[in-house]
């Protein structure tokens, strides 16, 4: 993140910059506290935002590798990180709610996961 931006200018640059395209409509997700989940043991703070419109031809590939683009519904059969797979159904689902969790990590693995949401 640079000086002068806010997290969703933030978010809209990187996607601008990765992906090649401009978001329309972003919705704000979720939180997550990341414990302990850093290359040192450090703590992550993450916003997960879903956007719902954007326009432009996405990337196939960028520096940091290939990008696919699924179905929602086939989601739960890609490779990802551990933990992901505990927040992304809540990025997807109808509840209107903000959610916000705390993941602690050790050695590279998620230990337990818990959300509210308001």
């Amino acid at each position: 993140m640079r000086i002068d931006e806010d997290i969703a200018t933030c978010m809209k640059r990187e996607i601008r910059e990765e992906a090649d395209i401009e978001c329309m409509k972003i919705k704000l997700r979720g939180t997550i506290n990341w414990t302990s989940f850093g290359g040192d043991g450090e703590d992550w703070l993450g916003f997960i935002f879903r956007i719902d419109r954007f326009s432009g031809t996405p990337f196939s590939e960028n520096k940091e590798g290939t990008l696919d683009w699924h179905p929602i519904k086939e989601l739960h059969t890609l490779p990802m990180w551990p933990g992901d797979r505990y927040f992304l159904p809540l990025v997807f689902d109808d509840n209107p709610a903000i959610f916000h969790g705390h993941m602690p990590y050790r050695d590279g693995m998620p230990l337990s996961w818990h959300y509210e949401r308001f």
